[in-house]
């Protein structure tokens, strides 16, 4: 995959940045979606998924920012290309977007307040992505 035709897709639906203590354990709902991503440390256990994962009687229990949309760089991306989230990020810099990265295996998904979707958009592909 060339560096300057990187496909990024919008992926459907909102999703839901969230975060517990580091002593909580991963909520059972969670890993019952499609997409999550779970990171523990020393400090807290943060995890992404889809906001209708999110049980209505949990939302105000948990410290969480909702209302993100996730842009997936289709892949499989090598594990020896370089760059590739610079250049993302910095494009969404410019714009002043900020942004909430995921890393797996296979690619990058970066995630974008569903207000700023459309700028994100717009700068992505003004500098050279195809976005779909």
């Amino acid at each position: 995959m060339e560096q300057y035709g990187l496909i990024i897709k919008v992926m459907d639906g909102l999703f839901c940045i969230c975060r517990l203590g580091p002593c909580e354990t991963i909520p059972e709902w969670l890993t019952k979606g499609t997409f999550y991503s779970i990171t523990k440390t020393d400090e807290e256990l943060s995890f992404v998924c889809s906001e209708n994962a999110v049980p209505g009687a949990v939302r105000s229990q948990m410290i969480s920012e909702r209302g993100w949309k996730c842009l997936k760089v289709e892949g499989p991306l090598d594990l020896s290309l370089t760059g590739i989230l610079a250049r993302l990020s910095s494009a969404l810099a410019e714009t002043q977007i900020s942004i909430f990265v995921i890393s797996t295996y296979d690619t990058d998904y970066i995630l974008v307040k569903e207000e700023k979707l459309e700028n994100a958009i717009i700068a992505l592909i003004s500098h050279g992505c195809i976005v779909r």
